[in-house]
Order: C-alpha cells, then sequence, then structure tokens
C-alpha cells in the first residue's frame, strides 16, 4: 500500500477512534484493535475469499453471548482492519476516496467488528446498517 495512502487512512482512523463513545473504546482495551494492509493469505483461504478487496475487518474469538467458563484459556479476542479492502469499498465509482467516504468505511467496519464481539450476525449488522 502506498505509504501516504496509509498514512491518510490511519489518521482517519484515529479520528473515528477519538469520535467513539468511551463505552464503545473500553471494548478495544478487552478485545484489541489490530490494522493490517490486507488479510494474509491463510485468512483468505480460511474464508473461501478470492478478492482481497473484498475483506474490510474480521473478528476472531468468541463473541460474549457465546462465552462459559469452559472458554477460559482460549486465545484473547481481536478486531483486525483490512486498509486495502476498507479503501476499495470508500471508492468512488470514479476512483476517487474522499476523506468523508473513507472515514465513514472505517467507522462501519471498527463498529461491524466489535458488533460481532457482542454476538450479532451478518442480518442484526445489516439491519443496523454496518454492513
Amino acid at each position: 500500500m502506498d505509504p501516504a495512502l496509509r498514512e491518510r487512512f490511519d489518521r482517519l482512523l484515529e479520528e473515528v477512534l477519538d469520535e467513539l463513545p468511551d463505552d464503545v473504546l473500553d471494548l478495544l482495551e478487552e478485545c484489541p484493535l489490530v490494522v493490517d494492509d490486507e488479510p494474509s493469505e491463510r485468512t483468505l483461504r480460511q474464508m473461501r475469499i478470492g478478492d482481497r478487496d473484498y475483506l474490510c475487518g474480521l473478528y476472531t474469538g468468541i463473541p460474549l453471548t457465546d462465552r462459559s467458563v469452559e472458554h477460559s484459556g482460549v486465545l484473547p479476542d481481536r478486531v483486525q482492519v483490512f486498509r486495502r479492502g476498507v479503501v476499495a469499498a470508500a471508492r468512488a465509482r470514479k476512483g476517487h476516496v474522499s476523506d468523508r467516504r473513507l472515514k465513514r468505511q472505517i467507522r462501519i467496519t471498527v463498529l461491524h467488528e466489535i458488533g460481532h464481539h457482542f454476538g450479532l450476525d451478518e442480518d442484526d449488522l445489516r439491519e443496523l446498517g454496518y454492513e
């Protein structure tokens, strides 16, 4: 990824995080946010995704609604955001990516993945506008 675009993305991500309610930010203390340029080959294979630009984010872990005492000792949850997918989703038809569209897509992606942490599925998130 172009270093200037990466820097721009990261700056807008910080703005999005600064605008989130404190309760949501507290969740990111429990479920860290990891930002990568793109998903790994392994992740794409596991999810049966052929196009790297398709995946904006990924929640890995056990949703709060599914946890029990039997889940002690498992790997910690995490939210991943993939710059390349988010940029592709924010791109206008003519190829331009405005800060407004990019920031909106970053917010949608972060909230979408945090929603999975709370046990929301794709249909729930679509109804809430976080698809």
